[in-house]
């Protein structure tokens, strides 16, 4: 009889340490053509490779709870190169987010601008049924698509308001009037400093040449390659999105520009705060200096 959650002390120091490694270890290295483990799985393994005579999958569960190893979760992450130009990016823009209120004062603006691209217009094919005691809010699982929409989105991270606007296309041809629409509301800064990511309709030919044509007035800030988690806006993308987008249901893509629109006033009215950001140009050298994995390549 395999032994159960209350039997998991039985086993020696020794033999949990084993079971350990090998939940950290992928089921093709040794030999196994899973893609992830799963308690059942490693319980099987471990009679197999004779570390155990039995063991229950939920005494493997208890072993891995003691050792914070979470085999059921997992994330994406993006490898950076943190080359010497990508570390002066990312210090670059790390001096200009500790400096946000002093640069305020002197009338130079810190925006920060990011898109979410090609979200769905989907509209459920019955109503959605809300939330009442006893049972959550249900939501119809088939829909019907009417195209998709293209957000671009703005923070002024002094204020934490929000700017947005509706492109016909993700590229360059209509990023640049979009942007152009956006700076025009700061008519009245001496100076912006704009941080955008490393998208295609940032970086391309024509794009590059408009913004420089907009220097020295207009400064932009590059995120490293990789690394769009610096960019503020991107984390206004999924507050909003939390809020406003998430469960939506609209007839027609109007109605989800209409409510695009409407809910970027009402954010701003709301929600809208500064980000809590500590993060500084020391902790990121000291990160960079003291994790292991990263990978640095001095040019």
């Amino acid at each position: 009889m395999p032994l159960g959650l209350a039997d998991h002390a039985f086993f020696s120091r020794r033999t949990r340490r084993q079971i350990e490694r090998l939940a950290c270890r992928t089921p093709t290295s040794v030999d196994w053509d899973l893609t992830h483990w799963s308690q059942r799985s490693l319980a099987q393994i471990a009679v197999d490779r004779e570390l155990v005579e039995s063991i229950a999958p939920v005494t493997i569960g208890q072993i891995l709870h003691e050792a914070d190893l979470a085999i059921h979760q997992w994330r994406w992450w993006k490898t950076t190169i943190w080359d010497d130009e990508a570390v002066d990016r990312a210090l670059k823009i790390l001096w200009y987010y500790e400096r946000i209120d002093s640069l305020w004062q002197r009338g130079e603006v810190v925006l920060a601008l990011d898109e979410a691209p090609n979200l769905q217009v989907l509209e459920r094919t019955h109503p959605t049924q809300p939330a009442r005691p006893g049972q959550p809010e249900r939501q119809e699982f088939t829909y019907h698509r009417h195209g998709t929409i293209n957000l671009l989105a703005g923070l002024t991270l002094h204020t934490g308001h929000m700017w947005s606007e509706c492109l016909d296309k993700n590229d360059g041809a209509h990023f640049r009037p979009a942007l152009t629409h956006c700076l025009h509301a700061y008519s009245w800064a001496k100076r912006l400093h704009v941080i955008l990511d490393n998208g295609s309709s940032h970086i391309s030919g024509d794009t590059l040449m408009f913004l420089h044509s907009l220097a020295p007035r207009v400064h932009i800030l590059l995120t490293p390659p990789n690394a769009s988690w610096l960019n503020q806006a991107e984390s206004l993308l999924e507050a909003f999105s939390e809020r406003y987008l998430v469960r939506g249901s609209w007839a027609n893509r109007l109605a989800m520009l209409q409510h695009i629109a409407n809910s970027t006033v009402e954010y701003n009215q709301r929600f809208a705060h500064p980000f809590d950001w500590h993060w500084t140009c020391h902790d990121f050298r000291y990160w960079l200096n003291n994790t292991p994995g990263l990978i640095r390549c001095k040019t």
